[in-house]
């Protein structure tokens, strides 16, 4: 990334702020103004608005847009964003996708279905380095896959569509991530996500049920597992990060139940999902 020293200085406070600073301090405004500088391009690279906007500016858009904002990422060429938007770059019709394996396994579904999937292999590689349980490993490579189906209550919809396969415990944990994502917790480093003024609004208040959620999770013997999966949530990526979903193989083969028929042909209750997800093309 290349920097204009006098715009560092200036964001930093000015030269006589760092001129202030000891060499220490100085090396944390610095990493702090990159990442700063590294959200902004994220922000602007998936169609941010220029400026934050209240709720009502975000409603007023609605009948604006070609698709709705809660589509699922399978389900059209672009505006899938985060901010709903359709990029200059993205193209006009959907891609020709490959066929999936009569018994497709989760692997399978994130090389095919699932991919870039970015976002949750940064996210599970993070808990991993960090050292924390399997399935907490797990729950935070599963955590927002559901979103290639519905962005809209993802937590739900994944916790639906894996709660089959997985320990009761990571499905409380995606399912519960959607609620606690918009409640900081000093006592893990959780903050309220900067981004979610510019997905949500700045004067966003989260509905009763996201309410209603958040204090049952609170007081659950599992609320640590869902909030360490907002603890590895991202809200910016790292490209030169790559993760290979394979990386996960043991511990999907330790914690998630694989159908020997592949998922979507095991007549479980969530078959349907894993069909829909398989086969988006279907005209009814």
């Amino acid at each position: 990334m290349q920097l204009d020293r006098e715009k560092v200085i200036s964001a930093l406070g000015g030269t006589n702020a760092v001129q202030g600073m000891d060499s220490e301090a100085k090396a944390e405004a610095l990493e702090g103004y990159l990442s700063g500088q590294l959200d902004n391009s994220f922000f602007v690279r998936f169609g941010a608005p220029s400026k934050p906007l209240t709720v009502n500016d975000l409603e007023a858009q609605i009948d604006q847009r070609p698709i709705r904002r809660g589509i699922g990422t399978l389900f059209a060429s672009g505006g899938t964003n985060p901010f709903g938007n359709r990029l200059a770059d993205e193209p006009v019709n959907v891609s020709r996708l490959a066929p999936m394996p009569g018994n497709a396994n989760l692997l399978d579904f994130f090389r095919l279905r699932f991919a870039p999937a970015t976002h949750v292999l940064q996210s599970a590689d993070t808990a991993l380095a960090a050292g924390f349980p399997e399935e907490i490993v797990l729950a935070c490579l599963l955590h927002d896959v559901a979103q290639t189906l519905m962005k809209a209550d993802h937590g739900w919809w994944g916790a639906q569509l894996f709660e089959p396969y997985v320990s009761e415990q990571v499905t409380f944990a995606i399912r519960y991530h959607q609620a606690l994502r918009f409640y900081p917790d000093p006592s893990v480093g959780y903050e309220y996500p900067n981004l979610y003024n510019l997905i949500f609004g700045t004067d966003y208040t989260p509905p009763p049920y996201i309410e209603a959620a958040y204090k049952y999770c609170r007081d659950h013997k599992w609320y640590m597992a869902a909030r360490l999966v907002t603890v590895n949530d991202l809200y910016s990526f790292d490209p030169k990060h790559v993760v290979d979903a394979a990386k996960f193989m043991d511990i999907i083969g330790r914690h998630f139940k694989q159908p020997k028929e592949g998922l979507g042909n095991d007549n479980s209750g969530t078959a349907h999902m894993w069909r829909t997800i398989a086969n988006p093309d279907a005209p009814l």
